[in-house]
C-alpha cells in the first residue's frame, strides 16, 4: 500500500517551509519534500536580504519562527526613494502611521536557519529529503498519486492535496500542464554585504537610475544590504571589479546621502526575469509563492506575497473541515489571492520598466509622481498600505 497523505508539500524553501509550520495546529497528516538532506539549507537561504513586511512579520511572530532567529532583525523605520536624473523624492516615516517599522530586514541564512529550528518542533510533520518530484503518478479522484527520487531509489505517495512550492522552475507545475508567461528584464542583480562610516539608522534607500534599481537595507548587524541591479550586459565587467571599484561604483550611484561605503563582502549575481503561471490551482494542487508568480526584487515583494499565499492556504484549510482537495475550496483560495496577487504584480513590473525607461519623455511624469507620492497623504497611505503587506484579502496571522 503507498502512504497517503492529506497535504504534501513539494519543496522546503521559504514558502513551503512557512506552510508546512502553519498547518502544526491542523489535524492533517502533512508532508514536506525538500531537495537538501537533514542537516544542510536550501541554495535559496544564502547572504540575501530578505526584507520582511509589517504583514509578514506579524504572522512569522505568531508561527513562532521569529523568536527563532538568533541574529538580530534590522528595522525598517523609514523609506527614501529617488531617481537619479529625475526631480524629487519620496520618504515615509514609519512612526507617521503609528508604527515603529514598515518591517524588518533579515539575512536569508539566518531566516533559514530559524525555519529549520521550527520544522525540527513538529513531532507530527513527514520530511522527505534528500527527494525530489519526479512525476505525477494515478489519480484515483479521491488522491494524486506522486512519484519522488530518492536516496534509496524512487518511492510512490499518495496526497489529498498536492502544494508547489518548488520555486520558478517548478516541475510539479510542469507535470500539472499549468502554462506560464516569462519575462527577461535584461538585468542582473548584485547581493553583497557592505559596511559605511555611517552606522545604519532603519533608513532603507531605493535609488533608480537608466541601469536599473540600487536598494541599502539597514541589517540588524550594523552593516547595510546591499542590491544593485545592472543591465545584463555589463554583469561580467561589474562581477570583475575589486571591492574598490565596487565601493566606488555604489558611492557613484548614491551619492553621499548614506555616507561614505567603507568595505563590502562576498557578491552574488542573479538574473532578473519575471514568472507568472496562468493558474493558480488543478485538480487536488495549488501552486504558491515562486511557482505561483517570480516578480521582480523591486520593492522587496516576493517572499512576501508568497508567504501571504501559504498563510492564505493554512486559513482555507482550517475553516474547511472535510477534504483538503476539495475543488470548492481550491476555487474559492485563488479568489482570495487575485486582489493581492494582481496589484502586487502590476506594481512591482511597472515600477521595475517606468524607472529603468532612459526615454526624456518620462522624467518630468516620473519627476510629478515622485512629488505626488511625497506630498499626498491618502497616496502615501496607499504606497505603504501596500509595501507593509496590506493589500487585498489579508489572512487573519498577518494583522
Amino acid at each position: 500500500m503507498r502512504r497517503t497523505h492529506d497535504v504534501l508539500i513539494v519543496g522546503g524553501g521559504l514558502v513551503g517551509a512557512s506552510l508546512a509550520i502553519a498547518l502544526e495546529s491542523l489535524p492533517l497528516d502533512v508532508a514536506l519534500v525538500e531537495a537538501s538532506p537533514s542537516g544542510e539549507l536550501p541554495a535559496v537561504f544564502d547572504q540575501r536580504n530578505l526584507s520582511l513586511a509589517a504583514a509578514s512579520v506579524n504572522a512569522l511572530a505568531a508561527l513562532g519562527v521569529m523568536r527563532e532567529l538568533r541574529a538580530p532583525t534590522g528595522p525598517i523605520r523609514r523609506i527614501h526613494v529617488s531617481r537619479a536624473g529625475d526631480f524629487g523624492s519620496v520618504r515615509l516615516e514609519a512612526g507617521d502611521y503609528g508604527r515603529d517599522a514598515f518591517g524588518q530586514v533579515v539575512v536569508a541564512r539566518d531566516f533559514g536557519e530559524a525555519l529549520e529550528a521550527r520544522l525540527a518542533q513538529l513531532p507530527r510533520l513527514t520530511r522527505y529529503r534528500p527527494a525530489r518530484f519526479v512525476g505525477l503518478e494515478g489519480d484515483d479522484g479521491g488522491t494524486r498519486g506522486v512519484r519522488l527520487a530518492t536516496a534509496d531509489g524512487d518511492i510512490q505517495l499518495q496526497a489529498r492535496l498536492l502544494v508547489a512550492a518548488d520555486g520558478t522552475r517548478s516541475a510539479l507545475r510542469d507535470a500539472l500542464a499549468i502554462a506560464s508567461r516569462s519575462h527577461d528584464y535584461g538585468q542582473t542583480l548584485f547581493v553583497a554585504r557592505m559596511r559605511g562610516e555611517r552606522v545604519p539608522d532603519g533608513t532603507a534607500w531605493e535609488r533608480f537610475t537608466d541601469s536599473g534599481p540600487t536598494a541599502l537595507l539597514p541589517r540588524g548587524d550594523r552593516a547595510w544590504g546591499v542590491v544593485h541591479g545592472v543591465p545584463a550586459v555589463q554583469a561580467a565587467a561589474v562581477s570583475a571589479l575589486d571591492d574598490a571599484g565596487w565601493l566606488a561604483r555604489l558611492q557613484q550611484v548614491f551619492g553621499w546621502r548614506a555616507g561614505r561605503f567603507t568595505g563590502v563582502g562576498e557578491r552574488s549575481a542573479y538574473p532578473i526575469a519575471s514568472m507568472v503561471a496562468e493558474a493558480l490551482v488543478a485538480p487536488r494542487a495549488v501552486l504558491l509563492g515562486n511557482a505561483a508568480q517570480t516578480i521582480h526584487p523591486v520593492g522587496a515583494q516576493g517572499f512576501n506575497l508568497g508567504l501571504r499565499d501559504a498563510l492564505t492556504l493554512a486559513e482555507g484549510l482550517r475553516a474547511h473541515a472535510g477534504d483538503p482537495g476539495d475543488a470548492t475550496l481550491l476555487a474559492r483560495y485563488a479568489q482570495r489571492r487575485q486582489e493581492d496577487r494582481e496589484r502586487t504584480l502590476a506594481f512591482s513590473d511597472g515600477l521595475a520598466r517606468m524607472t529603468a525607461n532612459p526615454s526624456p519623455l518620462l522624467r518630468p511624469l516620473r519627476s510629478l509622481g515622485l512629488l505626488a507620492a511625497d506630498r499626498s497623504g491618502w497616496l502615501q497611505s496607499w504606497l505603504v498600505g501596500g509595501a507593509m503587506g496590506f493589500r487585498g484579502d489579508v489572512p487573519e496571522l498577518c494583522r
